[in-house]
Formats: C-alpha cells, sequence, structure tokens
C-alpha cells in the first residue's frame, strides 16, 4: 500500500472512527445531552417534553455501557473472558446505596437513625464497615476502592497462576456466584434480599426531583464519554499494542522479555474500578440495589452486549448495550416469561453470522464503500 495513502480507520491500529464517525459521535453526544432539558423545559403537553421515566431509563442503558465498554477492555483487547463483571457493578452500586441509606435519616417507616431494615432486625447499631458512609466523598471512594481491590487481590494470584482461558472464566463466574449467597444473607448488614431502596436524597438534594434526575443523567454521560476517550488512549498507546500481544500470542510476548502479568493485572482492575464507576451511578438513577445485580446471568448479559456490538472497538459494546436493552426494555413489557429465549436467539445469531457484532458489519459496509471500482475489461480489436 502506498504509505501517503490514508489507512482504513477500521483496521487494527488505526483511528478509532473515520472523520464522519467522530461528528456522529459528538452528535448524538449533544442530542443525549439535551434529553434532560427536554424534559426540564418543556410540559408535557408539548411534543418537545421527554418523560422523567425515558431520562431515568437512558441513564441507566449508559451506566450498562459504561460496564460493556469495561468489559471490552479486558475480553476484546487483552483475552481474559471474564464471567463475573456483574460483581464489581454490584459493589459500585452498594458502596453509593449505603450512603443513600444513611441520607433517608428518620424519614424511614421506623423514624430511625438507623436503616428500615437494621431496625426490623433488631440491630441497635450500624457494623463497623458502614462507617463513614454517611459522607459521599467516602462512599464515592468505596465504590473506586472495594472493587478495584478484589479485582487486584483476585487477579495477582489468578494471573500468577496463569490461570486463563475457559477455567479463568468459570473462577470468576463463581467468585461473582459466591459474593451474591453472601450478600443474600440477612446478617451480612446489606438488606438481604431486598437490598437498599426507597432512597430520598443526595448530596442533600431531594433524588425524585426532575432537577436532580437531570444531573445524574448528565454526569453519566460525562462518564461514559470520559471513560470512551480514556478507553481510546489506552489502546492507541504502546500499552495497548502489548495488550493486544497479550490476546493474541502471549507466549512471544514473553519470549521476547514482557511479562504478562503486570499488563494483565492492571487492565483487570481498571476495568473494575470502572464498572464500580458505573456502578454507582446506576443505583441513584435506579433507585435500588440488591443481590440479584451479583447474578451470574448478568455479567453474561453483558459479554453478549459487548459481542452484540463488536468486542475490541470501544464503541461497538456501547452499541451493544443500548441495542440489547432497549430490546429487552420492548420485549419484557410485551412477553416478559420469553425474554431469556430472546436474549439467547440473539448470541446464538451474532456468532454464527456477525462475529465482528454490530461494528464488525459496518466495518464491511465501509470497506465496500470506499473499496475502487475494478475497471472494465480491455476487449481486445479485432483483426482486419
Amino acid at each position: 500500500m502506498n504509505p501517503k495513502t490514508p489507512a482504513d480507520p477500521f483496521t487494527p491500529g488505526a483511528r478509532l472512527l473515520p472523520r464522519s464517525g467522530w461528528i456522529a459521535l459528538a452528535v448524538a453526544t449533544l442530542v443525549l445531552a439535551a434529553v434532560p432539558f427536554a424534559n426540564l423545559a418543556f410540559s408535557e403537553g408539548s411534543p418537545l417534553h421527554i418523560s422523567s421515566f425515558v431520562v431515568a431509563l437512558l441513564g441507566k442503558f449508559m451506566c450498562y455501557a459504561v460496564a460493556a465498554l469495561a468489559l471490552d477492555l479486558v475480553w476484546g483487547y487483552t483475552g481474559i473472558l471474564s464471567l463475573g463483571h456483574g460483581l464489581f457493578f454490584a459493589l459500585g452500586g452498594y458502596a453509593m446505596g449505603m450512603y443513600l441509606m444513611r441520607a433517608i435519616g428518620h424519614d424511614g417507616v421506623y423514624q430511625s437513625d438507623l436503616p428500615d431494615f437494621m431496625v426490623f432486625l433488631n440491630w441497635q447499631a450500624y457494623p463497623w464497615y458502614w462507617s463513614f458512609t454517611e459522607y459521599f466523598a467516602y462512599a464515592a471512594a468505596l465504590a473506586l476502592l472495594v472493587p478495584g481491590l478484589l479485582a487486584f487481590v483476585f487477579g495477582f494470584f489468578a494471573f500468577r497462576s496463569r490461570i486463563k482461558g475457559v477455567y479463568f472464566s468459570i473462577i470468576t463466574q463463581a467468585l461473582t456466584f459466591a459474593a451474591m449467597l453472601l450478600f443474600f444473607r440477612n446478617n451480612t448488614g446489606f438488606g438481604g434480599n431486598n437490598g437498599f431502596t426507597d432512597f430520598k436524597r443526595i448530596l442533600g438534594f431531594t433524588i425524585t426531583l426532575p432537577g436532580t434526575k437531570a444531573a445524574l443523567y448528565l454526569v453519566t454521560l460525562a462518564v461514559l464519554v470520559g471513560s470512551l476517550l480514556v478507553g481510546r488512549a489506552i489502546t492507541q498507546s504502546k500499552l495497548g499494542r502489548v495488550l493486544t500481544g497479550i490476546r493474541d500470542a502471549e507466549s512471544r510476548l514473553m519470549f521476547v522479555g514482557y511479562d504478562p502479568l503486570w499488563f494483565k493485572l492492571f487492565i483487570w482492575t481498571f476495568s473494575a474500578v470502572l464498572c464500580g464507576v458505573a456502578g454507582a451511578l446506576y443505583v441513584p438513577q435506579v433507585g435500588i440495589i440488591n443481590p440479584g445485580e451479583m447474578s451470574p446471568a448478568n455479567s453474561i448479559e453483558m459479554v453478549i452486549w459487548v459481542a452484540t456490538g463488536g468486542r475490541g472497538t470501544l464503541i461497538g459494546p456501547i452499541i451493544g448495550a443500548g441495542v440489547v436493552n432497549f430490546l429487552k426494555t420492548i420485549f419484557t413489557s410485551a412477553f416478559p416469561d420469553f425474554w431469556l429465549y430472546l436474549l439467547g436467539l440473539i448470541f446464538v445469531l451474532v456468532t454464527l453470522f456477525l462475529p465482528q457484532g454490530i461494528v464488525g458489519l459496518a466495518r464491511k459496509l465501509y470497506a465496500a464503500r470506499k473499496r475502487p471500482a475494478q475497471p472494465a475489461p480491455l476487449v481486445a480489436k479485432e483483426a482486419a
């Protein structure tokens, strides 16, 4: 190829999006940013009004998109398939939920300093691990540190032991299942089956007010855009090339002198922290967190988001999370008992017909549009 010819923007190592793609992404970001203002500025009778339900729904989708992007960094770029990322998402949510439960104050049913579920269980005081959770900054730090520390410790021993492939995936699934069973117990102090709900305030603002919901929505959008840019910076750097080297030929990478342990541990821990941030933003917008978020099925669903959008692309998981959850919202409203069948069908169809996901299909269409037309074959002149 002529070195002066611009490379196909969808080839590995090239820029994330073509110029038209960046323009489309900027337009989509502006449209999403305008959603809460359409909710606040226009009354319900106006055709430009967007309901609070839609604002909360889109905010939830963006939290899922951040989690999907985090999973793509470890699976799509590093080749580490995790079936336990729902655990990191839920831990971030529980950390923020602890602050929100403390913020209820005496507005609960029992009008006590303790949450209602602790009063019901006849607890007399908060357990030690609830200390300082009445402070937002501390709870926000927990949402980062708890998933990050757990991922670092787990990853260190797993990667040092060179556990990989399906064995690593099974262990991550077992970890999240064990955590789910632990959080289901009432004596752990996390609300048991019901978890945390009925939140009242965040940072002193009533959590149900449209203005508060709009602020949470915009913060989530900013985190999503920031996560995309940070992910792009990582994957386009030398670190990103090492990560893809681990994915494609780890033994060769070790042969030339790299130790994969610390590279895998960094991206694994960073991905867990990003999931914790997504979970912390998810809880005040959805209004509930319970052990069901740690279900292995939720972690598997994250994998389906990434596969549907296109793993190893950053943009793909965001698209996949939005598409799959939009279908889930529509389908569970009409046919709630059949959603899991449709989800399984989506994964089978994507695996068979779209192995590179939605973004892979876009790549093919882009390449076909840019491919120069073949010149017509020359026809030899007939002899006179």
